[in-house]
């Protein structure tokens, strides 16, 4: 015994085909909104690149004996803070490099272990600013407007007291010693913010 089946009306081949076409179209518009936002969040990154900026940088030794000032930063290429301000350090960069040296320092590179240490590095990025003589004058910690940090170039190149540092305070010894003394031990270094420290 065979089971007769309704042939097929024009109205229901016309509902299959409007199913289909609607189905193929919601696939359509999801894939073009797929790639538009997969462009705009390309987009919205920043194009610099901190091994090539790292690259390009100033190497510290050459930066400390040229009787310029120095911008140093302490960075690693997984820090999200490092990557946001990139672009600006970048241009930055460009525009004052002929009177401020750029230097960038790899915190997962081992090999700056010493001057991580020397200039108390606790978070990045963190932002040293070094007179002509390599002395430092004040560090910046974390993400900084753009702005702050051009107007503390532009006194550094200059000589001149950085405007977005504080002219007072004092800094304790520093001691490469692996035990803790009572009072570092309640002190948590990285309670802090963004910030500018005078050295």
């Amino acid at each position: 015994m065979t089971a007769n089946l309704p042939e097929p009306t024009p109205n229901t081949n016309q509902a299959s085909m409007a199913t289909r076409f609607r189905n193929l179209l919601i696939v359509l518009v999801a894939v073009v909104l797929s790639v538009t936002v997969f462009f705009g969040l390309r987009t919205q990154t920043s194009s610099v690149s901190l091994t090539v900026m790292a690259k390009e940088a100033m190497p510290l030794e050459m930066a400390l004996s040229n009787g310029k000032p120095t911008l140093m930063e302490f960075y690693a290429n997984w820090c999200t803070s490092c990557q946001a301000m990139a672009k600006d350090v970048s241009e930055l960069k460009q525009q004052y490099s002929d009177r401020v040296n750029f230097v960038m320092l790899n915190v997962d590179n081992t090999k700056w272990l010493p001057e991580i240490l020397h200039y108390r590095v606790d978070g990045i990025p963190h932002f040293v600013y070094l007179n002509q003589q390599g002395e430092p004058l004040a560090s910046a910690i974390g993400e900084q407007p753009r702005s702050i940090l051009e107007d503390n170039l532009v006194a550094l190149a200059e000589g001149e007291l950085l405007p977005y540092a504080k002219t007072s305070g004092r800094t304790s010894e520093f001691s490469t010693s692996t035990t803790t003394t009572p009072n570092q031990a309640t002190t948590n270094p990285r309670s802090h913010s963004s910030q500018v420290v005078i050295d």
